[in-house]
């Protein structure tokens, strides 16, 4: 028969749960400004473009952007619309790249919202310019992205010749930028790094013989600006290495890159098992032994996927304890062995307790995935608590 132990509250005042569920994520806005500034460092010659589209990366958009800005980034760069309305309504003036082209209808909105817009298919290029001599006023500026080689999103190089004609004759835009995107930059040394980079360069050189004069050049990403110096040219667009985390390989280095997200919750419940009981939904753990299990409410509706039952750790009391049985939609367990755990404890999902860590990559190697996605996907009912200043 399982135990349930109610122990004494051990709630530290200084940290208090921001809502009626004790389960939060902290993000550190001082340690965003920092690494932007760290990132300046790396390209003394190049402007700083922050990427802060999926709401900051999981991180909030607008703190996020705020803390970026003050870092030294003079760009900003979104997905939607949407996302860069948002930070014109936040006041923030500095000048914001949208991504990729909307559907054509959404051209009166992109217009409206001083937003600066990537182009690269004929037809969307025909519409925003004749939408953008309708308004009057001075040409539009708009960044031209290339394809070199990622097969995304970009004009491709058989398209090219076509494109830069009809802006070269489209009196509504300026291309006042052009772009394209590394796909392998962080694997240093594939081949399609140094094409890429070649690629980049011919577009430029054909821009320039269609009469164009774009003045803000920029091709590389996080992984990019971390490993091609010489492709800095007059920007560096980086996201998630603004949030202190690693593009991928260890490119991150000594850098003094700071993580700014540390998810955290509470321990609701603490139970002792017997040796052979199982927990959780289709009883996929049985305890090997005698041992103290914890419920922690958060699950997989905030984020924590399924996959990580019996697979991650989370650390409470200073150690890594291993998540058992099924994640539920809501809570999740840990196993704490003997260890005295208690109800209010903290517990760590993403961070650093008492030197102890469990990491984006962390949860990405057990997942199989980009510690992009994991903190891209921590739930939106997980409230964001700031420390810094904006």
């Amino acid at each position: 028969m399982s135990r349930t132990h109610l122990l004494s509250s051990r709630v530290d005042p200084a940290h208090p749960a921001p809502g009626n569920r004790p389960t939060w994520a902290q993000i550190d806005l001082e340690a965003i400004a920092q690494n932007a500034r760290t990132l300046c460092s790396l390209a003394p010659t190049a402007a700083l473009m922050a990427v802060v589209k999926a709401d900051g990366y999981g991180h909030g958009l607008v703190p996020t952007a705020l803390a970026a800005v003050r870092g030294g980034a003079q760009w900003l760069a979104v997905a939607l619309i949407e996302e860069g309305r948002a930070l014109r309504e936040a006041g923030i003036t500095v000048p914001i790249l949208l991504l990729t082209e909307p559907p054509v209808v959404s051209v009166p909105d992109l217009i409206a919202s001083g937003l600066t817009p990537t182009v690269y298919s004929p037809q969307y290029i025909s519409v925003l310019d004749a939408a953008a001599r309708g308004r009057g006023g001075p040409p539009l500026d708009v960044h031209l992205k290339l394809d070199t080689g990622m097969r995304r999103v970009g004009a491709p190089e058989a398209d090219w010749h076509e494109v830069l004609t009809l802006l070269a004759h489209s009196d509504g835009l300026d291309v006042a930028g052009l772009w394209s995107h590394f796909a392998c930059a962080d694997e240093p040394g594939h081949p399609s790094i140094a094409a890429q980079s070649r690629s980049f360069r011919a577009g430029i050189d054909a821009a320039r013989a269609h009469g164009l004069t774009p003045t803000v050049l920029h091709l590389c990403n996080s992984a990019g600006a971390l490993t091609r110096p010489g492709d800095h040219f007059d920007l560096i667009r980086c996201g998630i290495a603004v949030y202190g985390l690693d593009p991928g390989n260890g490119l991150i280095g000594g850098l003094p890159l700071r993580p700014a997200l540390r998810w955290v919750s509470r321990v609701s419940l603490v139970k002792r098992v017997a040796q052979g009981e199982a927990v959780s939904y289709g009883h996929q753990w049985t305890a090997p032994r005698e041992t103290t299990v914890a419920t922690v409410p958060a699950g997989y509706a905030d984020g924590v996927t399924r996959l990580l039952g019996g697979l991650g750790a989370v650390v409470a009391g200073g150690k890594r304890r291993p998540m058992v049985g099924r994640v539920c939609m809501d809570q999740f367990l840990f196993d704490a062995g003997d260890d005295e755990i208690a109800v209010d404890d903290e517990v760590v999902l993403l961070g650093t307790q008492d030197g102890v860590a469990v990491t984006a990559d962390d949860w990405a190697s057990w997942l199989r995935t980009i510690n992009y996605e994991i903190v891209c996907t921590v739930g939106r009912r997980v409230p964001r608590v700031y420390t810094g200043q904006p």
